[in-house]
């Protein structure tokens, strides 16, 4: 059996030059180890600061060379967690959301999803308390910073949330460049 820290140093490896999740128990037959060893395996990386994510298809390795779009979305309250699963499921990383409003121009709420279980918290907090969804102040449009490992992956995000009826066109009146302007 091979040592931990080489181990683990492979379960990087593999994570780096894959284009989408990788399911622990491919890693797991991979590695010859069980599926248990693997989530083990991910923790002791996490703890490294490693930034690894765990989607409904596999691990997701983020780094410096992350890519990163900005989405442009529009659905119904009871939509969320469909909108959010789709993006997580492949390989997306959630960092935010917000809203361009015409009046307090850019609102944000930090978000930092990259799960199901990410997702169902946040459902769970938001049903909770006495908030609402920011996208409520515009009618149902919001935008989402989202991260993934490759263009591709941001590529078949967009593509799927169009798909879903969840893409909206930018207005005449919004900044390209939200951050920068």
């Amino acid at each position: 059996m091979m040592p931990g820290q080489q181990r683990r140093k492979k379960i990087l490896d593999i994570l780096k030059n894959s284009d989408k999740p990788v399911s622990g128990t491919y890693l797991a037959k991979t590695l010859q180890v069980s599926r248990q060893v693997i989530v083990q395996d991910i923790a002791l990386l996490r703890a490294q600061n490693i930034d690894i994510s765990s989607t409904h298809r596999g691990y997701v390795l983020f780094n410096k060379d992350e890519c990163v779009r900005i989405f442009k979305v529009h659905h119904l309250n009871d939509e969320v967690e469909k909108e959010l699963n789709l993006i997580v499921d492949l390989g997306g990383y959630i960092e935010d959301v917000f809203v361009y409003h015409k009046v307090y121009d850019i609102v944000k709420a930090n978000l930092k999803i990259n799960s199901r279980r990410d997702i169902k918290n946040y459902i769970k907090e938001l049903q909770s308390g006495h908030s609402t969804l920011l996208m409520n102040v515009t009618s149902g449009y919001h935008y989402h910073t989202v991260k993934a490992k490759s263009e591709e992956i941001l590529d078949e995000i967009q593509e799927e949330l169009d798909k879903a009826g969840f893409l909206a066109k930018l207005q005449e009146y919004e900044p390209v460049d939200f951050w920068n302007k």
